[in-house]
């Protein structure tokens, strides 16, 4: 008798990342792929190199919404408390925030393996040394080993262009999340945008939780993962924390 197909869900939030992780049970999640707005892109926006910050072609909202690096504390503390024992928590950032991100990480109790690349196949703006690539931070809570040890920490893969401000394109997070989960275990995205990692997840059979500040960030991450073919969670799947602590 074949077994039965079981459909992968997802749940999604609208709330400031923090306290989002606040109301998740503890050791509930499996994996953490998260790209945060952080605070540097103010400046390269401050000086013009880079852009689609405030609008874009496919978004008029003013959607974006810097998380300070003084909030890294917190964020890191409750990512380490939601994964379960023996788990991986990936992030993306440019260089600059990747100085002030691992020392913190590290400070509740992550292992910090290497920073990877994403290497996005086309020249980028600036004046030093015009970027080709953004870093994306590997740590791991316990010990877990990665499904392939043959794969690159180069993941090659052209940016999304005309998308979502700062979309990530969902390749790299299926690298990411078939390297570090397996079918039906649960992926968390806290800044979740248009659900790229959702995308990823779901098609890899894993299921999805994500949050964003966005209205519109949250609008288009439904469709798309309607769209996967997920079974959507009207409600949280567990029972969520009090944040009367």
């Amino acid at each position: 008798m074949p077994e039965p197909v079981i459909v992968p869900s997802y749940w999604l939030s609208r709330m400031d990342a923090v306290t989002w992780l606040r109301t998740l049970p503890d050791a509930s999640v499996d994996l953490v792929t998260t790209d945060p707005p952080y605070e540097s892109l103010e400046k390269h926006r401050a000086v013009g190199t880079t852009t689609r910050l405030t609008h874009s072609k496919s978004s008029s909202n003013d959607w974006f919404t810097v998380f300070p690096n003084a909030r890294f504390l917190e964020l890191f503390v409750e990512v380490h408390r939601v994964l379960k024992k023996n788990s991986h928590f990936y992030l993306f950032c440019d260089q600059e925030t990747a100085f002030a991100a691992k020392p913190i990480a590290e400070q509740v109790g992550f292992k910090f393996w290497k920073p990877l690349v994403w290497h996005k196949l086309a020249i980028g703006m600036g004046y030093h040394y015009r970027s080709t690539y953004e870093f994306i931070l590997f740590f791991e809570k316990g010990k877990r080993k990665l499904a392939d040890l043959g794969i690159s920490d180069v993941i090659a893969e052209k940016r999304i262009r005309s998308g979502y401000p700062t979309e990530k394109p969902v390749r790299v997070n299926e690298v990411l999340i078939s390297q570090s989960s397996l079918p039906g275990e649960c992926v968390v995205d806290p800044f979740m945008g248009t659900a790229s990692a959702g995308v990823a997840a779901l098609r890899l059979g894993r299921s999805f939780w994500g949050n964003d500040v966005s209205e519109k960030a949250l609008q288009i991450a439904e469709e798309r993962l309607a769209q996967t073919g997920g079974t959507a969670c009207a409600q949280a799947p567990f029972p969520q924390r009090s944040l009367a602590w």
